[in-house]
């Protein structure tokens, strides 16, 4: 009769614990990339698995990029303060037309930590018809790069937007890096 009794209170426990988890999304051991005061810009997993997104302040008072595992925010970059928006470059290269003219529609948002510039990036090439989102972390003095590749059905959000913004830089005759 008691293991009865305790089956029936485990079954009538689970949808308030599963209720908490919701509730409260840190119980769960997860890792917040874009918190409730902010909106994802620009964000994927990696094709190993870990997690890259660009997010900002809902009132543009900073720009945050943070990249790690599910449970574990490896890095983030830089301070959340209004200068933080300098630290960050936009550039792109646009050639319409279509695959008669080689279409393509490069983006760029880099930002440089110590000796290593990242370069967030969402490319398409029209003749393939296909898409690269990554990230390439250059090394800045042997020119060494780590070229992170995105998994595209995990993506959410664009960097166009930046074409026409005056929070970030916007850098016209900026390096192509694909």
């Amino acid at each position: 009769m008691k293991n009865k009794n305790y089956r029936q209170y485990i079954k009538n426990l689970k949808p308030v614990i599963l209720f908490l988890f919701m509730l409260f999304p840190g119980l769960s051991y997860g890792q917040d990339y874009v918190l409730p005061n902010e909106v994802n810009i620009f964000s994927f997993e990696t094709q190993s698995g870990k997690k890259m997104t660009l997010a900002k302040d809902k009132y543009d008072r900073y720009i945050i990029y943070r990249f790690g595992s599910e449970t574990k925010i490896e890095f983030e970059y830089p301070e959340k303060t209004r200068e933080s928006w300098k630290k960050f470059t936009y550039s792109f290269y646009l050639r319409g037309g279509g695959k008669m003219n080689e279409g393509m529609d490069l983006n760029y948002v880099t930002f440089i930590n110590k000796d290593f510039k990242y370069v967030i990036y969402y490319s398409y090439f029209a003749v393939e018809e296909k898409v690269n989102i990554g990230i390439k972390i250059i090394h800045l003095i042997s020119k060494k790069t780590v070229d992170i590749k995105g998994d595209y059905k995990t993506l959410k959000g664009n960097l166009v937007n930046f074409r026409d913004n005056n929070l970030i830089k916007v850098d016209d005759n900026g390096e192509l890096y694909d």
